[in-house]
């Protein structure tokens, strides 16, 4: 198997019209923007998801924001977070959030998710990152924002008019998708590990929510707490009878508090969490 090349910055300079796209033999000409044409402003967000099939915890959605005229180079060893240790993670998120011009993390709560579905989620969380950026001064409608994945999520529940562009597998090839893609992960695991404190049974600061069998042993030995997604439950441990659904309406998603700009202060906004 060859290695797995480390993200660039190709494909946010072909956004910018800094460098002509790369064309497949496959795939159609691209057209060329009008002569006339504005000029791009440079602004680049990269977007990535996380906890999207935990069953305890929140969905996060990260973004880091650079402006590609200036940025001229990747931290070394930036990557996908899926391809690092959580050491190696913890290490380069500090680095990440300084290489970015501004960052943050949304979250929709588990009772979130349980009331709206997790789709729906997914862009509560990402309208809530931006919404944070936004406060912070960001020009969120002049900037490009790289999905990762092929379907768009984010634009129907944005706070202001963007632009999305979907691009499978960002997240590994994108800088700006990867720095998003630790700086949320990295956020997400230290809250399932702050929450495992009040909730030590299940095992979160090891598996952070995911389904690990020790995770599923102990929600069939003492039921679910109120950070689990309850409607996810019956279908991973068979019975529905562990579960208290009707208290689902009574739960309400911790406050969180905002992500600010690399050295700048930051303003309370429900649903986004520092990763300072």
């Amino acid at each position: 198997m060859s290695p797995v090349a480390d993200p660039t910055l190709r494909f946010e300079r072909e956004i910018a019209g800094l460098v002509k796209p790369r064309r497949r033999a496959s795939a159609p000409r691209v057209q060329d923007a009008p002569a006339d044409a504005a000029p791009h402003s440079g602004l680049i967000i990269g977007c990535d998801e996380v906890g999207r099939g935990a069953l305890a915890g929140p969905v996060g959605v990260g973004v880091s924001v650079i402006d590609i005229r200036s940025t001229k180079s990747v931290p070394k060893g930036l990557r996908d977070s899926k391809m690092l240790s959580e050491p190696r993670r913890e290490e380069l998120a500090p680095i990440a959030r300084a290489w970015s011009l501004a960052h943050a993390v949304g979250y929709a709560s588990a009772a979130e998710i349980d009331s709206l579905g997790i789709s729906a989620c997914l862009g509560l969380a990402g309208s809530r990152a931006l919404a944070s950026l936004l406060a912070d001064g960001v020009d969120v409608s002049a900037a490009t924002i790289i999905l990762d994945g092929q379907w768009d999520w984010l634009s129907a529940a944005a706070p202001v008019p963007v632009t999305v562009r979907t691009r499978i597998k960002a997240d590994r090839d994108c800088a700006s998708v990867a720095a998003a893609s630790v700086i949320s992960k990295v956020a997400r695991d230290r809250m399932m590990i702050e929450h495992a404190a009040e909730h030590p049974a299940y095992g979160w600061e090891r598996n952070k929510g995911y389904a690990s069998e020790e995770h599923r042993d102990a929600i069939v030995s003492l039921g679910a707490s109120p950070l689990h997604r309850h409607t996810w439950l019956s279908r991973i441990v068979g019975s529905t009878e562990l579960f208290d659904l009707a208290a689902l309406s009574a739960l309400e998603a911790a406050p969180m508090a905002s992500v600010s700009p690399s050295g700048a202060g930051g303003h309370p906004e429900p649903g986004v969490e520092s990763v300072a």
